[in-house]
């Protein structure tokens, strides 16, 4: 079997992508984007934004697990968030040690322009990628992704 891989696996290709230059790429056109249209947020902070969109009063760890991030890492884009008025870290009743993060109203106001900014980022990466093509790769990309979930544990 790990020949039939070896094969079938060119790294010239496959090496880009698992290295993150695809991701480093979408990235760059998203902040760009984000800076047309004037805002001041990271692909990082979108990340953590658009969950909230979603699913608005949530702990930080749920948005570590959404995200894949660390709690290090966590807790640093929640600073900048709540720094930047995006969002508010309220102290949930059950326990004090324990905060939930909430959307300010300057968070909520964002995400259609934010929204529009990693749409038209999306619109460029997959042009020329039909349908089917873009099924194919969700297809994929989800297999990849939950092999190396998988393989963590």
């Amino acid at each position: 079997m790990e020949h039939e891989i070896n094969e079938i696996i060119d790294p010239e290709y496959i090496f880009p992508i698992i290295n993150g230059k695809v991701s480093m790429a979408i990235n760059r056109k998203m902040y760009r984007n984000f800076r047309k249209e004037g805002i001041d947020i990271t692909p990082e902070q979108w990340t953590v934004l658009s969950f909230l969109w979603r699913q608005d009063g949530v702990s930080q760890q749920k948005l570590c697990d959404a995200t894949f991030k660390d709690k290090p890492s966590m807790t640093r884009l929640v600073d900048n968030l709540v720094k930047q008025g995006l969002v508010e870290r309220r102290t949930t009743p059950v326990d004090r040690r324990s905060n939930l993060i909430f959307l300010t109203n300057k968070g909520n106001s964002i995400k259609d322009k934010a929204n529009l900014a990693v749409n038209d980022a999306m619109k460029y990466a997959f042009a020329g990628i039909d349908e089917e093509g873009l099924n194919q790769v969700r297809t994929m990309l989800k297999i990849v992704f939950n092999n190396i979930q998988e393989s963590l544990q």
